[in-house]
């Protein structure tokens, strides 16, 4: 009769949270109701690293797959593994170990020339800091487990890599040896396994407050229940360009600006939020306003970008993680008292083409007329255009003539031209719009923000999406008219001035 495998008490990804938090580890274990719901931002990244592992396993084709039926039964796949190896099985995916009471699950395990080589695949372009850890772990379950490993290898993306044709598999990964920096952590695993299993018999919550530990290395899924002695709005954790300032008042015992002393050494751009907070004063430099309107003139447009972010290319001419955009909106007017026009482009979805050729052709002949086009934040529309320019050659010269057209409607709220407390020390569209132009909002909207946004067409052009195609196109335009009819609004507000 085999022996049977008992549950695990702690897995590679709890022995991750632990290390970072022992409150977030005893909470995951015992009061999971109290974890933050997951955002379809946070779903879409999730589902993109799972995707993305399945992709690394054509690296080593032909392999036996050891995922568990279910999320829940891991020592079944614990099981499983060992037959395969028994059996003589050269390649296995998410092959799991566990040993005292530690399971680790690997991406892809394989035996070349008589020896074993893990292989642990992550959606980024490098090897990070917490992978070391990571692996680290899975080395030491795996080689207690009774298999000898010559190497272990991070699989990351390789940024370099331009897409012509197919997906080259062996271009877009690059597998890096991570041996020589998880060996000098072996000796220290076994410790903080025992630190960590003490954490877990403990019969209350380990007491630890609130820290930088709570985002880095990643954010923790119990923010909203270890922080909710922070005030929402007016905390001192959104006090701009802070650099450890809030923490500094946080030890003090001060959690609202309001509440920040008047000499407390902050810089102008803080002082003027914190003093917006705490005397609800407007802010406005009528000067420096009528210097920023002497650079606009008529006729001009109002331009917005909506993007997607894919890990693997998509289309040819396009490397991992770059912003293809797939929609724009494009308002404009001719004359200071002329009637606004508005156009708008949506990439069709069926078929997976790509978006850019379409998209680049009807930006070219909506902007043949001259004018300035005006952006907000103009790093990003100029990346953009820049990138067509470097992408498709033959439309070269005017993807750059339409980039040197841009201007920034962002810069007299970046300058804090004009402040109110409303905009909380923020100058994005988003906190801008709702304090000068209150009539309009984007709560009205179903799709509300730009990532929102690109995770539904995203989910659109991959054929996952399950809802209602013609009402979400509907909505995606809405949202993104609305982006440029802001900037027309303010605009408008900052002549009045």
């Amino acid at each position: 009769m085999a022996t049977k495998i008992p549950p695990h008490v702690l897995s590679k990804s709890t022995f991750m949270k632990g290390n970072q938090c022992h409150k977030a580890l005893y909470l995951n274990k015992y009061h999971r109701e109290l974890q933050d719901e997951i955002s379809d931002q946070q779903q879409a990244i999730f589902s993109s690293g799972t995707n993305i592992g399945e992709l690394a396993q054509e690296l080593f084709p032909g392999g036996v797959d050891a995922t568990p039926e279910s999320y829940y039964n891991f020592q079944a796949s614990v099981k499983d593994t060992a037959e395969y190896i028994a059996n003589g099985e050269k390649v296995i995916y998410e092959a799991a170990f566990q040993y005292q009471g530690v399971l680790c699950a690997l991406d892809i395990l394989v035996k070349k020339r008589g020896k074993w080589y893990a292989y642990e695949v992550k959606s980024s372009t490098s090897v990070k800091g917490p992978y070391i850890l990571d692996t680290a772990l899975q080395y030491y379950v795996i080689t207690n487990s009774g298999i000898e490993l010559a190497d272990m290898s991070v699989v990351h993306i390789n940024n370099k890599y331009k897409r012509k044709g197919p997906v080259d598999v062996h271009q877009l990964f690059t597998i890096e040896s991570v041996l020589d920096q998880i060996l000098p952590r072996q000796a220290n695993i076994p410790k903080k396994i025992r630190e960590l299993k003490r954490v877990l018999k403990g019969k209350d919550v380990p007491v630890m407050d609130i820290g930088e530990h709570c985002h880095i290395p990643y954010p923790c899924n119990f923010l909203g229940h270890c922080w909710k002695h922070i005030p929402e709005e007016r905390s001192v954790f959104k006090l701009g360009n802070s650099r450890g300032k809030e923490w500094d008042l946080y030890k003090k015992g001060i959690y609202a600006m309001e509440d920040i002393p008047d000499d407390y050494p902050l810089n102008k751009n803080q002082r003027l939020q914190v003093n917006g907070w705490k005397h609800g004063k407007t802010h406005i430099d009528k000067q420096g306003i009528k210097e920023f309107l002497k650079t606009v003139r008529y006729p001009m447009y109002f331009f917005d970008f909506e993007t997607i972010r894919p890990i693997v290319p998509m289309w040819n001419n396009s490397v991992p993680f770059q912003q293809v955009p797939f929609q724009y909106s494009l308002h404009y007017q001719g004359r200071k008292n002329s009637k606004l026009q508005h156009f708008e482009f949506l990439a069709e979805h069926e078929g997976a083409k790509d978006p850019r050729i379409a998209l680049l052709e009807q930006l070219i002949e909506e902007t043949k007329k001259p004018g300035d086009i005006w952006v907000y934040n103009i790093g990003f529309e100029r990346a953009r255009m820049n990138e067509f320019a470097k992408y498709f050659p033959k439309y070269k010269k005017e993807a750059l003539a339409i980039a040197d057209r841009l201007r920034d409607l962002i810069i007299p709220f970046q300058q804090k031209l004009y402040y109110t407390p409303e905009m909380d020390g923020h100058h994005g569209l988003k906190y801008v719009l709702p304090a000068l132009v209150p009539d309009l909002s984007y709560n009205d909207l179903e799709i509300q923000e730009g990532g929102t946004a690109s995770v539904t067409f995203d989910a659109m052009i991959s054929g996952t999406f399950d809802g209602d195609v013609e009402k979400t196109r509907t909505e995606l335009l809405e949202y993104c008219k609305l982006d440029t009819y802001a900037m027309v609004r303010i605009m408008e507000k900052l002549r009045k001035l």
